[in-house]
C-alpha cells in the first residue's frame, strides 16, 4: 500500500523544477517508504534519500526508485556532502542539529522544501508531543532568513503544519 505524497511537495516540486539544470539531484530526508521521492521521480529529478529505518529503505527502493541512491543513516552522525543538492525535501521529520548540514549540502541557488509540525499541533492530540518535535513559531522562516522566502506558511488546520520554499543565495 502506498501513501500519497505532501500536497506541500506535489504543488512545489514541479515550480521549483523549472528553475533548475537539465539532471537536478534531489535528496529526501527521513524518507520513510519513499511516498515524496517518488513524485519527485515523476518530475525528473535524480533521487537520493535517507531514512534511520532499513525496512523503509527497502520497501522505497522498488519501482521507479530502483535506481535511486537510498542510505539507511542517523543523520544526526553523519555529514552530507558540501554544495550537492540541487533541491532537499523534508517532511514531517525535527531535528534542529542538523540544519546546519542540510544548509550547506545545498548547491547555490538550489531550493529547500519543508514541511513540519508546529506546537500548534498539540491542539490536535494526535502527532508528536514532544517540542523537540514540534516547531515554535516563525522557527523555521528564522532559520532560512538569509535565504529567498519563496513561501513561508504556518497553518493549523487540519494539522498545524510550517511550510517553507527557500532558495539558497548564488
Amino acid at each position: 500500500m502506498s501513501i500519497s505524497p505532501s500536497s506541500f511537495i506535489v504543488q512545489w516540486l514541479p515550480l521549483v523544477r523549472k528553475h533548475l539544470g537539465p539532471t537536478p539531484e534531489l535528496l529526501d530526508i527521513a524518507m520513510g517508504t519513499g511516498r515524496n521521492a517518488r513524485e519527485a521521480c515523476f518530475n525528473g529529478f535524480h533521487i537520493y534519500g535517507v531514512d534511520h529505518d532499513y525496512n523503509r529503505i527497502k520497501q522505497a527502493k522498488s519501482g521507479v526508485l530502483r535506481e535511486a541512491k537510498l542510505w539507511v543513516a542517523d543523520l544526526t552522525l553523519i555529514t552530507l556532502p558540501r554544495n550537492r543538492f540541487d533541491l532537499i525535501i523534508c517532511t514531517n521529520y525535527l531535528q534542529r542539529t542538523i540544519w546546519p548540514c542540510l544548509r550547506a549540502s545545498i548547491r547555490p541557488g538550489g531550493f529547500i522544501l519543508y514541511e513540519t509540525f508546529t506546537r500548534a499541533q498539540l491542539q490536535h492530540r494526535r502527532g508528536p508531543k514532544s517540542p523537540e518535535h514540534l516547531l515554535r513559531p516563525g522557527e523555521l522562516r528564522e532559520e532560512f532568513i538569509d535565504w529567498k522566502l519563496i513561501h513561508d506558511e504556518e497553518r493549523i488546520s487540519p494539522d498545524a503544519m510550517a511550510c517553507l520554499v527557500a532558495q539558497k543565495p548564488r
